[in-house]
């Protein structure tokens, strides 16, 4: 991944750049921005041009030995964290349990989120995590000298979802950090991270990514027709990877918009035993599958309330054409009565989700309490 491969992100890609032409690295970065910000790519194009060995005015060589490696991913002194899930392969699984799906998978795309990551594996109804076990193997890992480059480079993805055992190591390490070591955290949540690693880490904000870097990357990298990317791209809302769900993945789209759509359809004719079965037929997708749901019903909430304040030709209004088709006629439903205490709801279905709580039992509850709420 070279800089010149990421759309957007001219600001940052010159600050990064620049820090390594002064030799200002700073020993420990996190990469902090919502989901589908890109700070996957911008992790790992940083750290090629850290190694490269004939790096240039703007972006690395590409063809050195470490460019080389790094394209595949297999360089020496680049390692990787990343969550990984109990009971597949073992009961106590470190990263490099999964390095080699770890490795096909980023190779695809640089831009993905923890659901993506969990379908890749076949472990949907599972939680990724970082658990205590990969505290002794980044010990391991970054005591050795540098194999071929001058850093020894670490990138943890997804930092929130660490152990605490493992945060309070690594903290140490960033106290302390081994001679040439260059950690690299990519969150999506900072504020989940623990404080004092934070505070202690050189902070990147990165923003979500314009509507027309979207739309040129879906036209050039990904030959999306020119009419649909603009369209992908508007709705995406600066979010790259669900720009690319969309043009590469319209089923997984269509069936939240399905379950949404019943949700509402069910609550409001008050059909409780139809809410029953549509509570059993979502909490049997996986955890991750249903967090992205609940996502994907909050944005939709948002939209639907724009639209009640009648912004339909508004640009403050991000929705695809099915989306529109049946937002023309939900959207009065919700108003400024409701949007909130739907909202708040949600929302809790995601905390009781992320913490490991019955989905049958959450989303029963979700259903019932939307049928008082949406009338």
């Amino acid at each position: 991944m070279n800089f010149s491969q990421i759309p957007g992100h001219k600001i940052i890609k010159e600050r990064l750049i620049r820090s390594v032409k002064e030799e200002r690295v700073s020993h420990a970065q996190i990469f902090a921005g919502p989901e589908g910000c890109g700070g996957m790519a911008l992790a790992l194009a940083y750290a090629r041009y850290v190694s490269c060995e004939n790096r240039t005015e703007h972006d690395s060589c590409g063809i050195c030995k470490s460019c080389v490696k790094y394209e595949k991913l297999i360089h020496p002194d680049l390692h990787f964290v990343f969550p990984v899930i109990k009971g597949k392969k073992t009961t106590d699984p470190v990263s490099d349990t999964y390095i080699e799906e770890w490795r096909e998978f980023v190779k695809i795309s640089p831009y993905f989120n923890l659901n993506n990551w969990m379908d890749f594996i076949e472990v949907g109804n599972s939680q990724g995590m970082i658990f205590a076990s990969e505290a002794s193997e980044i010990i391991k890992k970054l005591s050795l000298k540098t194999f071929e480059s001058d850093f020894k480079i670490m990138i943890i993805w997804l930092p929130e979802k660490m152990h605490q055992a493992t945060a309070n190591k690594l903290l140490k390490m960033i106290e302390e950090p081994p001679e040439k070591t260059l950690f690299l955290l990519v969150s999506e949540e900072p504020d989940k991270v623990i404080p004092t690693i934070l505070s202690r880490c050189q902070l990147i904000k990165i923003s979500s990514f314009l509507t027309r870097d979207i739309e040129k990357y879906l036209t050039e990298s990904l030959k999306v027709p020119v009419e649909k990317a603009i369209d992908i791209s508007r709705v995406s809302n600066g979010n790259i990877t669900r720009a690319i769900e969309l043009c590469e993945n319209e089923d997984s789209f269509l069936a939240n918009l399905e379950r949404f759509k019943s949700l509402m359809r069910f609550a409001w004719k008050r059909d409780v035993i139809s809410i029953v079965n549509w509570s059993e037929e979502i909490s049997a997708t996986g955890r991750e599958a249903q967090k992205n749901f609940v996502s994907f019903a909050l944005r939709l909430l948002r939209e639907n309330f724009m639209l009640s304040l009648d912004q339909f030709k508004n640009s403050l209004v991000y929705l695809t054409g099915e989306e529109a088709s049946f937002s023309g006629k939900f959207h009065p439903s919700i108003n400024q009565n409701n949007i909130y205490p739907l909202v708040e709801e949600f929302d809790l279905v995601y905390s009781h989700i992320e913490s490991n709580g019955n989905p049958k039992i959450v989303f029963l509850d979700l259903g019932l309490k939307v049928i008082r709420l949406i009338r």
